[in-house]
């Protein structure tokens, strides 16, 4: 989606706080710092900040990951950042997307980290570059690639040589990669921190003096390549030689005291803008608010770098996800997974960034108090008197009660669990509590051209082979890791066994256990039921009753994993697939069938002749599709929905397994995995625009359970149910504000300093219609608002005069201006309102 700066500007005389407008407000000096370090530029550091040829900087940064976007999607969503107040992106190199096989290296299209981080410098943005090479991440085996597992006496991320001499090369491709396209800042570029390793603190405690001396040898082995910049290392209290250590978690400025070298700076490197999710867990939230609260703590603590992890999450497109991780990954951060506004989590942090530039002076160069005004009540201050320059942060950490403090004389209204900023020590800009920006839902809809062709075939070759058809012969069943190598999920076990004395009068009972994560058992080629574990626990039995026949049985177990461990000490050694299989209510009893020997056949048939691509799509014969088939592969064609909206699979018809669509990996699917409150963690996939063509795009499903794709909906996605949800009480919007010789000042511009709603519709759409409005005391969420006792019957007579027609629109926050009743009993004095956007029309437009 181009974004239209031009008209966001003109946008910006009518509205003051359009959030179109914004980007420009935030970006001031973006164009001297790049004068600046063109030719290069020293990064140091004291205690207070980062220093670029000797100047202090406060840094706002967001984790956007490379391989989790399609790279048509990076410029928009850098764009989104910098708009949202931040000035700096950071990511992580993904190790084993770059050297998938030991010497081969792949650094194309949705690899190509150089491209990325040249798109930063394009923005005007700074980086950090988060080499690792082991990074956790939620990401496949924490970032390594699987043939490291296969060196001989290798041990991961302790003082082994082996590990030490393939990490060092890796480490030093890229290095040599960054520095031949002049991306450090010291050469130019707009790298200015790198890490090495990740959350080790842990790790040195279980490997105790080796891990010491393997910490301080990452160390040394990254300060000499010489980059010009400084290195860090997260979660890592006593980090080595000159490598500064980093906060990592929720609240860093009240859990972390910073580096024990005091002539370190405070940075936070994975500020968490929700929690990530797998497979069995419940929706999960965190609020703007409480992010909000955390990084305004953090800075009025002596912070000079907070980073959100994630601000835009993404997707772990194909098998790219660690053990039970979800496709989608921190949809709930202030771009979701499809790269679209969250609001008021965007527009609320986009406040707070602005409310901490126009504060800047005082961070960087004022004298730090703390001044305790009651129980749970501070104010902490930073001050240069000699200039009449002063912030302070007043804070309330009472969770349950509001509070009114005094501070130099005046009293100051502080809700329960938030800091109010006071740019001047006087004059409150912003406030935690108080959210200015406006509210938006997110909506699904059906789109008109997939309906069309909706014919599905299938291709039913995955039968269950026969044990003498596997060429892998052992007598127990292999570990699943070392058989698939990473290549594929799957591994058929076999075994064959002859004349069980079976019984008539009870049913027998088929268990199998295995270390994880999940099973489809078949007896006799019937199905007989399928198993898994859990993120925290994933070893499980699988135990299902089954018919046995006189003479042969055939037992075959499809074990399948969800991805492999990404963290933790002897990752190496790590194992999944099935431990025992046994029969029980035979004649004789239990019949242990353990070591009976067992035939592996590795992957799929399909896998093999890749059946999900055009070129591999003719090498199988497909017919009519039925529904709930196990092990079947599903296809059929389908136009691009029109329009720019994101596009998405609703597979909530379905049970387990993965996704193509034009040959590209959209993930692995789990509906029939239900959480506590009795629904998949995910029914929704996006499908990238990139992956599309515009007529005839194959979809391929490769279903191990039972599933009826013929039901399956292909969707756009949209967040055009805009609100806003502000109280009279409110301070004035940050945008009312500017600081002049020093000094805080209200616009020029700026009507007056009343709290003030703002609602912006997307580029390209217009306020259509006015769907709520209430002024006093509403309540509810963005979509799901209801009046209170002192509603206002005009309320939305006024607002659709207001606001009809507009892209933006601004109303006041008054009684008066909506004829409320202000000593209404109850009332909280509240306008909340809710708006459709929708495509302006042709006569519009012109």
């Amino acid at each position: 989606m181009h974004v239209d700066m031009s008209h966001r500007v003109r946008l910006a005389a009518a509205a003051l706080v359009a959030v179109a407008a914004l980007a420009l407000a935030l970006a001031p000096g973006a164009a001297a710092k790049w004068q600046r370090t063109r030719n290069g530029t020293v990064v140091s550091y004291d205690r207070r900040s980062l220093m670029f040829d000797g100047h202090r900087e406060i840094f706002l940064s967001g984790s956007i990951h490379y391989p989790r976007s399609p790279p048509d999607m990076w410029p928009e969503l850098i764009a989104k950042a910098k708009e949202g107040g931040l000035n700096t992106i950071e990511t992580y190199v993904f190790w084993n997307i770059h050297e998938p096989e030991k010497g081969e290296f792949n650094f194309e299209g949705q690899n190509d980290v150089v491209r990325f981080f040249q798109l930063i410098q394009e923005h005007d943005m700074y980086a950090m570059v988060r080499l690792g090479p082991f990074i956790q991440a939620e990401w496949n085996h924490g970032g390594l690639p699987y043939w490291l597992r296969e060196i001989p006496d290798i041990v991961f991320r302790t003082n082994n040589e082996p590990y030490k001499m393939h990490m060092e090369t890796f480490v030093k491709i890229i290095i040599k990669r960054l520095k031949d396209a002049n991306l450090f800042a010291s050469q130019g570029g707009p790298i200015i921190l790198a890490q090495i390793e990740n959350e080790y603190q842990h790790m040195e405690a279980a490997f105790k003096d080796e891990g010491t001396k393997y910490i301080n040898w990452a160390a040394k082995m990254a300060i000499s390549t010489n980059i010009g910049i400084p290195w860090i290392m997260c979660k890592q209290t006593k980090a080595p030689s000159d490598v500064i250590p980093t906060c990592n978690g929720r609240n860093c400025g009240d859990t972390w005291p910073g580096p024990t070298n005091k002539s370190m700076p405070l940075l936070w490197t994975e500020n968490w803008t929700a929690q990530y999710r797998v497979f069995g867990d419940p929706p999960s939230q965190r609020s703007a608010e409480d992010i909000a609260f955390a990084v305004a703590r953090f800075f009025s603590v002596g912070g000079t770098l907070a980073n959100y992890y994630m601000y835009h999450g993404g997707t772990n497109f194909g098998r790219t996800s660690a053990a039970f991780v979800m496709p989608k990954y921190y949809d709930e951060a202030p771009l979701d997974e499809f790269g679209l506004y969250k609001e008021p989590k965007w527009g609320h942090l986009r406040d707070l960034h602005q409310a901490l530039k126009l504060c800047k002076k005082a961070l960087l160069w004022g004298t730090p108090s703390t001044e305790k005004l009651g129980k749970q009540l501070e104010a902490r201050v930073f001050e240069m008197p000699e200039q009449k320059v002063c912030v302070a942060f007043l804070s309330n950490h009472n969770t349950k009660d509001d509070a009114t403090m005094t501070f130099r004389g005046r009293p100051y209204f502080v809700p329960r669990h938030s800091i109010s900023v006071l740019a001047d020590c006087e004059t409150v800009v912003f406030g935690t509590q108080h959210v200015n920006a406006q509210h938006n839902q997110r909506t699904f809809h059906f789109a008109d051209q997939t309906a069309q062709n909706n014919v599905w075939e299938m291709f039913d070759g995955e039968n269950v082979p026969k044990y003498k058809q596997a060429k892998i012969r052992l007598r127990k069943a292999g570990d699943l890791y070392n058989l698939t190598k990473d290549k594929t999920d799957y591994v058929c076990f076999k075994l064959e066994a002859d004349d069980m004395p079976i019984r008539s009068d009870i049913k027998t009972v088929l268990e199998v256990n295995s270390h994880g994560h999940a099973s489809v058992a078949f007896v006799n080629n019937k199905f007989v039921g399928c198993g898994h574990g859990t993120k925290m626990n994933k070893a499980f039995t699988l135990e299902k009753p089954m018919d046995l026949k006189k003479g042969v049985n055939h037992v075959a177990v499809l074990a399948s994993s969800m991805g492999m461990t990404d963290s933790g000490a002897y990752m190496e050694h790590r194992l999944a697939g099935v431990d025992r299989v046994q029969i029980t209510g035979l004649n004789a009893g239990t019949l242990d069938l353990t070591n009976n020997g067992w035939g592996h056949i590795v992957g799929l048939v399909g896998e093999r002749k890749q059946i999900y691509t055009d070129k591999g799509m003719g090498s199988v014969t497909w017919k009519p599709a039925m529904n709930d088939r196990p092990l079947t592969w599903y296809k059929r064609h389908f136009d691009m929905p029109s329009g720019e909206d994101p596009v998405v699979l609703d597979m909530s018809t379905m049970g387990k397994g993965m996704m193509f669509v034009n040959g590209q990996g959209i993930g692995r699917y789990w509906i029939s995995y239900k959480h506590a409150l009795g629904r998949p963690s995910q029914q929704l996939y996006h499908v990238p625009r990139s992956f599309l063509r515009q007529k005839d795009n194959m979809l391929v499903l490769f279903e191990e359970e039972f599933g009826r794709p013929d039901a399956i909906m292909i969707l756009t996605v949209k967040r055009d149910n805009i609100c806003t949800f502000i109280s009279e009480r409110n301070p004035a919007h940050i945008m009312s504000w500017e600081r002049k010789d020093s000094q805080i000042t209200a616009k020029a511009n700026a009507d007056d300093l009343r709290a003030r709603a703002a609602l912006a519709c997307p580029p390209k759409k217009l306020i259509q219609q006015v769907v709520f409005a209430s002024y006093g005391n509403p309540a509810g969420i963005c979509g799901n608002y209801t009046v209170g006792s002192c509603h206002t019957p005009r309320a939305k007579e006024v607002v659709e005069k207001a606001c009809l027609g507009k892209r933006v629109c601004t109303l006041p926050v008054a009684a008066d201006v909506y004829g409320g009743d202000a000593n209404c009993s109850g009332t909280t004095a509240t306008l909340a309102v809710q708006a459709k956007c929708s495509k302006r029309s042709p006569s519009a437009a012109q």
